[in-house]
């Protein structure tokens, strides 16, 4: 009997089928630098890992990869997203895509770096309605700065009413900007367009991720990747961000009205905040959650299930993530509502979903929609 309990708890990673990858890289010109391999498999970590390619010579470096069946995304670096490749005039490329179905080898040619380029800054301008709180707001529990965004909705200056509010991660691709950018949720134009059809007025607090520290800020558990800081991050959320919010803003205090949401590593700490502060967080949106590399989140989530009954959870994942995502976030979910009867748990799984922000974009939609009826 022990033997097929075993055999059954190892069944989701046995039906997870593996395929072994071995990528080929051709550099247009010798470096000093290690190259990597960043991807929807890694969280698009640019270093690090067990990602970094071998060399064979000068011109010519080699990784061999096990990742599981379906659509994998990548680009080679140099280590960072300054030194991604490029095109040959500099310009960015499109993620290089693997449709995994069998053992794959692939030849891939470099042309160029993209710090091979004098980059030209662009000036972004954002809706009046979308301000920065603070350019450099002091997170006591990190001892760092970090920018914190505010979309205000519109007749705010106008009104007296208090509004909800939804705390969310990755607060440098959250607004619409100008020129636009193509890794931007835009929440405020949703929420602009949402508001107009009669749906409920909303402030949205974002926090800037920490750059090359954000595989480790949004995880509260240590991993391969260095110690976790997670804890601390929520931390600051709940004891230093929430109470300025409510103090400099007119908002709705009470959790019933307070909100988080994130995807991949901000979809990983929004599912760890609701379960450590179920008393602050009434909702959380889970875009795409990068559970693989916080196993430690299905105890977590089991250990807070008692608190966590009156409390929204949406979670929403596409099938072209890979299987390992969607099998992921339905563990969890299979957590909260194992009888299925739980109507305040929500799972979208869509055909079309990639690991991007047009995704979330489109996603944000109905997860606004379930922590608002």
């Amino acid at each position: 009997m022990l033997k097929f309990i075993a055999f059954f708890l190892l069944m989701p990673n046995l039906i997870l089928a593996q395929t072994k990858v071995d990528l080929i890289v051709h550099i247009p010109k010798k470096t000093t630098d290690s190259l990597f391999i960043a991807g929807n498999f890694n969280d698009w970590n640019p270093e690090g890992g067990n990602y970094n390619l071998t060399k064979k010579d000068s011109l010519t470096y080699f990784i061999h990869l096990n990742l599981p069946k379906g659509n994998q995304e990548f680009k080679i670096t140099r280590g960072s997203w300054d030194k991604a490749e490029s095109k040959n005039d500099g310009k960015p490329i499109a993620n290089r895509t693997l449709n995994l179905t069998v053992d794959t080898m692939m030849n891939i040619d470099v042309a160029n770096w993209t710090d091979n380029f004098k980059q030209v800054k662009e000036e972004y301008h954002f809706g009046d309605h979308v301000h920065i709180v603070d350019s450099a707001f002091f997170i006591p529990q990190l001892n760092k700065h970090r920018q914190i965004w505010i979309y205000l909705p519109k007749d705010y200056s106008k009104s007296k009413k208090k509004y909800p509010v939804i705390y969310m991660q990755d607060g440098q691709n959250l607004f619409h900007a100008n020129p636009p950018r193509p890794d931007e949720w835009a929440v405020d134009s949703v929420m602009d367009s949402l508001i107009k059809e009669g749906s409920k007025e909303m402030i949205i607090v974002g926090i800037d991720h920490g750059g090359k520290d954000r595989l480790i800020e949004y995880n509260p558990y240590d991993s391969k990747y260095g110690k976790g800081e997670g804890k601390a991050y929520v931390s600051f959320l709940v004891e230093t961000l929430k109470p300025f919010i409510d103090s400099n803003y007119r908002t709705l205090k009470d959790v019933k009205n307070t909100s988080i949401a994130g995807s991949s590593m901000g979809g990983l700490i929004s599912m760890y905040a609701i379960a450590e502060y179920p008393k602050v967080f009434g909702s959380a949106g889970v875009f795409s959650p990068a559970f693989w590399l916080a196993p430690k989140i299905y105890d977590e989530v089991t250990l807070s299930l008692p608190k966590l009954s009156n409390n929204k959870v949406f979670f929403v994942a596409g099938d072209k993530e890979g299987p390992a995502m969607v099998r992921d976030m339905k563990k969890v979910y299979g957590i909260l509502n194992s009888d299925g009867k739980n109507k305040n748990v929500a799972l979208l799984e869509k055909e079309d979903g990639k690991h991007t922000e047009w995704f979330w974009h489109r996603e944000f939609v109905p997860f606004y929609q379930f922590i608002t009826k």
